[in-house]
C-alpha cells in the first residue's frame, strides 16, 4: 500500500547514466519517462524527493570518437551533454540535477571509494595478458578485434564469437586477427590489473538480493550467478584511456563501470552544494532515507552485485530498491534502423507531442521486467481515444455552458454526489499503483473513471437541456460536476502529462495538487477553454519514421565513431549477396526444445535436445546469457537441419538454431503458433 503523506519521506532517485557517445533514442526513454513519472508523483504527494542523473563520459569509445572528430574528449562530452539535456528537457524529464561523470566530484568520490576498498583489503592486483594494437599503442577489448572464425572460416568476425556459426572462442583463436581500429595485427602483451574481490561478498549478496531490493524475477537471475560462483572484477584499464587515474597506480585508470555508478553520488553531491543539502543524510550507512535506482535489465549485474558490494565495503548505504525494466520493441520487433523504427528522441520531437509517448509508455508500464512494445497503430488509437476522446472531451463539452451561461463561475452544488465520491475515493488506489510502479494499472483505473464521467454527461445531455427555458441551473450543475471530474482526472494524470496539466491549471484557474483528500471546486471562477491536446495524425507518425531513416542515412555517410559498426539495437551490416540456388540449399525446420541444460565449463553455451518430427538432434547454442534452461523446454524454434555436424570439445553439435543478437542480449527465433516439429520453414 502507498505510504500516506502524513509521514514526509526523503527520497533520492536515479536513472542509469546515458553514454556520452551518441544520441538519446526511444529505447532509452522508457527508463527516463518511467523514473520521471514516479518522482513527479512522489513530489505531488508532498515528499522530499530528488531526481539526479549524469552523462557517462569515460571509456575507450569516447576517446576514439573524439580522435576521429578531431576534437578533445572534453569537447565531445560537452557537446553530447548539451544534446542530451535538450532532448530530456523537451520530453519533460525533470531532473533536479544533471551532471557528468567527468567532474571533480566524481573524481573525489571514486578515489575515496577505491581507497576504502583497498584499505579494507578488497582490492587485488595481478598480471594478465591481453591483445595489444602495436600501431595505436592500445590494449584491445574483444569487440575491437576482428578476423576469420577458427571453426567455420567465415571472415570479419569479432574476437569472442562467430555470428555465422555461433562458435565462441578467445581472440587469440581467430585466424588472421586484425585490430578493428588500425588494421594492425594484435600482439599479446602483459600488464598489471586491479581487481575488486567480489567473491568475498557472496554471502552478503545472497541475503541482500532476496531482501526485497530487486524484483523476484531479477533475484532469481542473480541467484543463478551467485550459485555458480562470482569472479573478481577487473576495475582497471591501461593508458591511453579517457577516465580517472587510479590514485596509487600511475598509468592505470578506473574502468568506466567503476566510476559510472559513483556518478549518482557525485551528481547528488553537486546538488547538495547548490541547494545546501546534507550529503550524508542520504548516503551514510544506516540512513533512514530512501534510494531508488531505475535501470534496464542488461545492467543488473553492475547495480545489484558489484554496486552494493562496493558500497558496503566503503561504508555507504545500499539501495532501497533497484527497479529493473525491460527493453523497447517497435511493432513487435527489435528497434531497426533499416525499417526506420530505430527512432532518436529528436526525430520524434520534431514531429510529435512528447506527451503522446509519455502517456503510451505509462499505459503499458508495470513493475516487472517484460519488454514494452510501441505498436504505432495502437499508439495512435490509444492516445486519440483516451486523452482526446475521453479526458479532454469532458472539459470541452462542459466548459462553454459555464463560461457563457454563468460567466465562468462553477455551481456551488454537486449534481451527483455518488459519482463524485467514486472518482475522489479512487485516489488511494491510483496512488498505490503509482507508488508500486504499476502505471498501466493506474491508467486503466483513470480511464474507467473517465468513461463513467462521459457516460454521465452523455446521459444528461446538457446541450439539449440548455435549449429548454428554465433549466439553466440544472445545466450549470451538470457541467460544473463535469469540470470537477475532469479536474480530478488531471490530478491523477499530472505525473504523466505535466504540460497538459499546466494548461489545465490555466483553464481551471487552480493548482492541481495531490497531497491530501480531493475536494470539488464550488463557486469558483474558471477561464475560457482552449484545446488541451490535438489528435495524433498518421502523417506525423509517417514523417517521424521517414526522418529516422534520413538521420540514419546521414550517420552512415558520416560515421562518427572509431568503434565497430555494430551497436546495441542496431541492424548488423548485411553479408555478401547470395543467389536463390544457394539459399534453397538451407533446410530450415521447426524444432521442439525437449530438454535444455547448462554445459559444464562453457560460459556462453546451452545444450539443447531438439525434436524435429521423429528425429532428435543435439545442438550447442551460445544463448546462455539470455535464457534459463527451464524456460526453453517446450518452446518451438527454427533449426538449420542440414548444417554439417561440428565436433566441439563439449560434444557433437548437429545443426544450429536461429537467433538474433546484440550487446543487450540474444533472442531465439520462434515460429508462429500452430507450427509442428519437423515442418519445413520457407
Amino acid at each position: 500500500m502507498t505510504e500516506r503523506t502524513t509521514e514526509r519521506r526523503k527520497i533520492l532517485v536515479t536513472s542509469a547514466l546515458p553514454y556520452a557517445n551518441g544520441s538519446i533514442h526511444l529505447g532509452h526513454l522508457v527508463e527516463y519517462i518511467q523514473t520521471d513519472i514516479w518522482t513527479r508523483f512522489q513530489k505531488m504527494r508532498g515528499h522530499e524527493c530528488y531526481y539526479v542523473c549524469a552523462d557517462d563520459a569515460h571509456g575507450t569509445a569516447i576517446m576514439l570518437k573524439a580522435e576521429q572528430l578531431g576534437i578533445t574528449p572534453e569537447e565531445l562530452i560537452a557537446q553530447v551533454k548539451a544534446e542530451h539535456e535538450a532532448d530530456f528537457g523537451d520530453f519533460l524529464i525533470e531532473f533536479d540535477n544533471y551532471h557528468s561523470t567527468h567532474t571533480d566530484e566524481n573524481r573525489e568520490m571514486s578515489s575515496l571509494i577505491y581507497n576504502r576498498l583497498r584499505d579494507n583489503n578488497h582490492i587485488a592486483s595481478r598480471e594478465i595478458t591481453q591483445a595489444f594494437d602495436p600501431e595505436k599503442n592500445l590494449f584491445l577489448a574483444d569487440r575491437y578485434i576482428k578476423g576469420t572464425c577458427p571453426k567455420c572460416k567465415t571472415d570479419d568476425q569479432y574476437g569472442d564469437n562467430c555470428e555465422a556459426c555461433g562458435a565462441t572462442y578467445a581472440p587469440t583463436d581467430l585466424i588472421n586477427p586484425k585490430s578493428a581500429i588500425s588494421g594492425a595485427t594484435p600482439i599479446e602483451k602483459a600488464s598489471t590489473h586491479y581487481f575488486f574481490k567480489l567473491p568475498e561478498f557472496s554471502d552478503f549478496l545472497k541475503k541482500w538480493t532476496r531482501a526485497g531490493h530487486v524484483q523476484d524475477e531479477v533475484a532469481n537471475k542473480l541467484g543463478e550467478w551467485l550459485d555458480s560462483g562470482l569472479h573478481e572484477w577487473d576495475i582497471s584499464r591501461d593508458a591511453p584511456y579517457f577516465g580517472f587515474e587510479i590514485p596509487d597506480a600511475p598509468g592505470k585508470y578506473f574502468y568506466v563501470w567503476l566510476d559510472a555508478p559513483i556518478g549518482y553520488m557525485a551528481s547528488f553531491k553537486n546538488l547538495c552544494e547548490k541547494k545546501g543539502l546534507v550529503f550524508d543524510d542520504f548516503w551514510k550507512q544506516g540512513s533512514d532515507t530512501e534510494l531508488y535506482h531505475f535501470i534496464g535489465k542488461d545492467i543488473v549485474n553492475f547495480h545489484a552485485l558489484f554496486w552494493p558490494a562496493m558500497l558496503t565495503s566503503a561504508n555507504f548505504r545500499t539501495p532501497t530498491k533497484v527497479c529493473v525494466h525491460g527493453f523497447l520493441t517497435v511493432n513487435g520487433k527489435k528497434m531497426s534502423k533499416s525499417r526506420g523504427t530505430f527512432i532518436n528522441a529528436r526525430s520524434y520531437l520534431d514531429n510529435l507531442n512528447p506527451e503522446y509517448l509519455r502517456y503510451y509508455f505509462a499505459a503499458k508500464l508495470s513493475s516487472g521486467v517484460d519488454d514494452l512494445d510501441l505498436n504505432l497503430d495502437d499508439f495512435i488509437q490509444r492516445v486519440n481515444s483516451d486523452l482526446v476522446g475521453k479526458v479532454v472531451n469532458i472539459a470541452s463539452r462542459c466548459a462553454k455552458f459555464i463560461t457563457k451561461g454563468n460567466d465562468g463561475v462553477l455551481s456551488n452544488t454537486i449534481a451527483d454526489e455518488a459519482l463524485w465520491q467514486q472518482v475522489a475515493e479512487a485516489s488511494d488506489s491510483i496512488a498505490d499503483h503509482y507508488e508500486n510502479r504499476e502505471f498501466g494499472k493506474a491508467v486503466r483505473e483513470i480511464m474507467a473513471l473517465a468513461d463513467a464521467a462521459n457516460e454521465y454527461i452523455a446521459a444528461k445531455e446538457p446541450w439539449k437541456l440548455s435549449k429548454e427555458p428554465g433549466r439553466e441551473q440544472e445545466v450549470l450543475d451538470i457541467c460544473s460536476l463535469g469540470i470537477n471530474l475532469f479536474r480530478a482526472l488531471m490530478v491523477y494524470l499530472k505525473p504523466i502529462l505535466p504540460a497538459m496539466a499546466n494548461d489545465a491549471e490555466a483553464f481551471l484557474n487552480d493548482t492541481l495538487s495531490w497531497d491530501g483528500e480531493l475536494h470539488p471546486l464550488k463557486d469558483h471562477q474558471i477561464n475560457k477553454f482552449k484545446p488541451l491536446m490535438q489528435r495524433v495524425e498518421q502523417d506525423k507518425v509517417d514523417a517521424m519514421l521517414e526522418a529516422s531513416k534520413e538521420a540514419l542515412a546521414a550517420a552512415v555517410e558520416q560515421p562518427a565513431s572509431g568503434a565497430p559498426a555494430s551497436s546495441p539495437l542496431s541492424d548488423e551490416p548485411l553479408a555478401d549477396e547470395i543467389n536463390f540456388d544457394d539459399f534453397i540449399k538451407v533446410d530450415l525446420r521447426v524444432a521442439l526444445i525437449t530438454k535444455a541444460q547448462h554445459v559444464e565449463g562453457a560460459d556462453k553455451l546451452l545444450q539443447l535436445t531438439l525434436d524435429i518430427g521423429g528425429e532428435t538432434r543435439n545442438v550447442f547454442s551460445g544463448i546462455k546469457s539470455s535464457y534459463r534452461p527451464e524456460d526453453l523446454e517446450g518452446r518451438l524454434t527454427v533449426l538449420v537441419a542440414n548444417l554439417a555436424p561440428r565436433k566441439m570439445r563439449f560434444g557433437l553439435s548437429e545443426g544450429m538454431v536461429l537467433a538474433a543478437g546484440d550487446k543487450q542480449g540474444i533472442y531465439l527465433l520462434s515460429p508462429d503458433s500452430g507450427a509442428e516439429p519437423g515442418q519445413r520453414v520457407s
